[in-house]
């Protein structure tokens, strides 16, 4: 007699284009969901709420340490904000994630805002619930962490204030100074910090302003990227806007920021090319072929954010010029209903070609991994994409990778694949990082 005791078959999984995709691990599903989510922004197949949703849900099915780590790894190299907050709030109301609450805080939190954020999601479907005991002290801890000036910078006007995060946390000063600047933050007494949104809100003269700033060095890497058409039209001296790009410190900066710049201010490509890729000064090079595959298919035009221009195959480009870089030889196709080689351009020539390669239609991933593998022969294949293939997608038969733009639930660039999630110059040091692990194991396999 056949026995019953049987495995249940799981449904097959698939893309939103149709291809089968890969059953993963609750952690992977987790990784991929955060690491490209401008949290509750909505993306070209889900909505920002499903997606949101889907992350706590993850948070509740992998141990507390994987959570704490995809959290700060989203901040520290993915350069998210909001995502690795909702994260820290789902972990704040598991019994089993709640004790590794205050250390993941301190970590995520890097600007005052952050924190007013995180308070703003706690109570966001209960205004009235208790604050844990681990939330208190992770904010506490956050809140010794910044400056008058960086305090001021951020108080802003919102239903959580800073104020409010000094009440409920009730942190205490290390210092009489700091003693002194709590009391200034609960009296609402901060001084008004030199900003160009203090400055120019209270009529200063545009020109003399931004022109004061940058030289006084008080103007930030995202502030004066954002602001380049701004000083344009307020006729700043092109030389000092030029001098300040190249001097501004990148760190939080996600290369398609760049790219945005760019777009209105193409005067300033030559120098917003240098800047983009002033990290990767002192990297070495990816020996051998590189073989790179760009998605350019319609779900990457999709915007990354509803207030703002940007989009996936921004995100695409971005990561695209920085690779670029970074290999020794490489041969770069963009696949959308076609395959369409491109020239292998650097900066934003590089992004030209790749937008303007072909109409932006369905996603042949299958038929561009089979091209690059058979008629390429690579020593890596490198994917940028939404990974959402219309056809299949065959296995790899060498080194691939598969960078993942993109929160969609379901992907293909699993099993033998390394698959990396995220839009940030951090995926490419992975690479670099994982091929000097590979190699380093074989030199020691052959000792």
């Amino acid at each position: 007699m056949a026995t019953l005791n049987k495995r249940p078959k799981l449904p097959p999984v698939r893309t939103n284009e149709g291809a089968p995709a890969v059953r993963i691990t609750a952690e992977a599903e987790l990784r991929r969901s955060v690491m490209s989510c401008m949290l509750w922004e909505k993306e070209f197949y889900e909505d920002g709420v499903s997606i949101s949703e889907r992350i706590i849900d993850l948070v509740s099915k992998v141990k507390p340490e994987v959570a704490q780590a995809i959290a700060i790894e989203a901040r520290m190299n993915g350069k998210l904000r909001h995502v690795p907050l909702l994260i820290v709030r789902t972990m704040a109301i598991l019994a089993t994630h709640k004790h590794l609450v205050a250390d993941t805080l301190v970590s995520v939190i890097q600007r005052p805002d952050e924190m007013t954020e995180f308070l703003s999601i706690y109570f966001k479907d209960d205004k009235d619930q208790t604050v844990s005991a681990q939330v208190k002290k992770g904010l506490a801890r956050a809140f010794c962490k910044f400056d008058e000036y960086s305090l001021a910078k951020y108080n802003r006007d919102g239903a959580v204030k800073l104020r409010d995060v000094l009440f409920i946390s009730h942190a205490k000063p290390k210092t009489i100074d700091q003693q002194e600047l709590f009391k200034r933050v609960a009296e609402n007494k901060l001084a008004t910090p030199d900003t160009w949104e203090t400055n120019l809100s209270a009529g200063a003269d545009k020109k003399e302003t931004w022109e004061r700033l940058i030289a006084e060095g008080k103007l930030g890497a995202m502030a004066l990227l954002k602001n380049i058409r701004n000083m344009e039209e307020a006729k700043v001296d092109r030389k000092i806007v030029k001098s300040a790009i190249l001097g501004a410190d990148y760190k939080w900066v996600l290369p398609f920021r760049f790219i945005s710049a760019a777009r209105f201010a193409p005067a300033m490509e030559p120098e917003l090319e240098v800047a983009m890729l002033k990290n990767l000064e002192n990297n070495s090079k990816l020996l051998g072929k590189t073989a790179l595959l760009v998605d350019v298919s319609g779900s990457m035009d999709s915007q990354i954010s509803d207030k703002s221009d940007l989009k996936r195959i921004d995100a695409a480009c971005g990561l695209a010029m920085v690779l670029r870089e970074v290999c020794d030889e490489i041969e770069i196709v963009t696949f959308s209903n076609q395959l369409v080689t491109i020239p292998s351009r650097h900066g934003f020539a590089l992004r030209d070609a790749i937008v303007q390669s072909q109409p932006h239609g369905g996603t042949e991933l299958g038929s561009a991994v089979f091209y690059a593998m058979n008629q390429l022969k690579p020593e890596r294949l490198v994917v940028i994409s939404d990974e959402q293939s219309s056809t299949p997608v065959p296995q790899p038969n060498g080194l691939a990778y598969m960078l993942n733009v993109a929160s969609a639930k379901n992907g293909v660039g699993y099993g033998p694949w390394v698959h990396i999630d995220g839009f940030s110059e951090a995926v490419v040091n992975y690479l670099k990082g994982y091929e000097e692990l590979c190699n380093n194991s074989k030199n020691s396999a052959l000792e």
